[in-house]
């Protein structure tokens, strides 16, 4: 049985497969999945489980160097968007290395996302939740 926190087999997969720069996106429940891109539904109820948990549980597993949001977020749903940036500030901590930011509009996010390897999908039910987190490498 798998030790560490991610126990989600699809989620740890997806994770071991990405590469340097490969994109991997936490949507929350309302963000449309291209047909070509893996989805990961996590989605159990509204809320359930929040963008936030899902946010740490993946960051623990998956190195980051980049993250993409809608620039929308910034407005429409200011308390996530701030509790973000706080998770995103202790995970360049915890890395060790400097996590660029960077926001886009939600339509050019939406079509960023189809490059992605997988989207998850959480159970979030607020504007605008969604990231896309680029891999880093760890050496």
């Amino acid at each position: 049985m798998k030790k560490n926190m991610l126990l989600n087999a699809e989620i740890s997969h997806a994770i071991a497969k990405l590469g340097h720069t490969d994109m991997l996106v936490i949507a929350d429940a309302g963000l449309p999945v291209p047909a070509t891109t893996q989805r990961i539904d996590m989605a159990l109820t509204a809320g359930v489980p929040t963008f936030l948990q899902v946010f740490k549980v993946i960051t623990e597993e998956m190195q980051v160097e980049q993250a993409i949001l809608a620039e929308e977020i910034v407005k429409q749903n200011p308390k996530l968007h701030d509790a973000l940036l706080l998770q995103l500030e202790q995970l360049e901590q915890h890395q060790g290395n400097t996590i660029t930011l960077q926001y886009i509009s939600h339509e050019s996010f939406k079509a960023q996302s189809a490059n992605s390897r997988a989207v998850i999908r959480s159970g979030e039910c607020s504007p605008y939740a969604n990231i896309i987190l680029c891999a880093g490498v760890t050496f």
